[in-house]
C-alpha cells in the first residue's frame, strides 16, 4: 500500500488480489525497495521470488529473481526476507532459509 502525505486511504501498488502465486498476487511480502523512477521491488517470501512492479503497472508484476521453486540453487530462494540495491544496480537478497545473501545483476 502507498500512503500519500495527508491521505486518509492508501493505494494498492502491488498485489491486492489475495494470497497466491500468480503475477497479480503475493504471499507474505516481507521486504520492499522503491527506486527513484517509482519502480517497486518486493521480496515475495512464501513464493520464493523477488517481484518488480513498474510505476503505472498496477495489474501485475514481473519475477526478476527466483520463481523456480524453493531451493538452494543459484536461481532459487528459500523465504527471501529483505532486499537492497547498491550504487551499481546490483540487487542483494537476504535468503533466510538458505542462510545467505545473494547478489544479482538486474537490468
Amino acid at each position: 500500500m502507498k500512503w500519500n502525505k495527508g491521505a486518509t486511504e492508501g493505494i494498492v501498488v502491488a498485489g491486492g488480489q489475495g494470497k497466491g502465486k500468480n503475477l497479480t498476487q503475493l504471499s507474505s511480502p516481507l521486504g520492499i525497495f522503491g527506486d527513484t523512477l517509482g519502480t517497486l521491488y518486493v521480496a515475495d517470501s512464501e513464493n520464493h521470488r523477488v517481484m518488480r512492479w513498474t510505476q503505472g503497472d498496477k495489474k501485475q508484476g514481473t519475477v526478476i529473481v527466483g520463481g523456480n521453486g524453493k531451493g538452494k540453487g543459484a536461481n532459487q530462494l528459500q523465504y527471501p526476507y529483505g532486499l537492497s540495491f547498491d550504487r551499481h544496480g546490483n540487487l542483494y537478497v537476504a535468503d533466510y532459509d538458505n542462510n545467505r545473501v545473494q547478489r544479482f545483476s538486474i537490468e
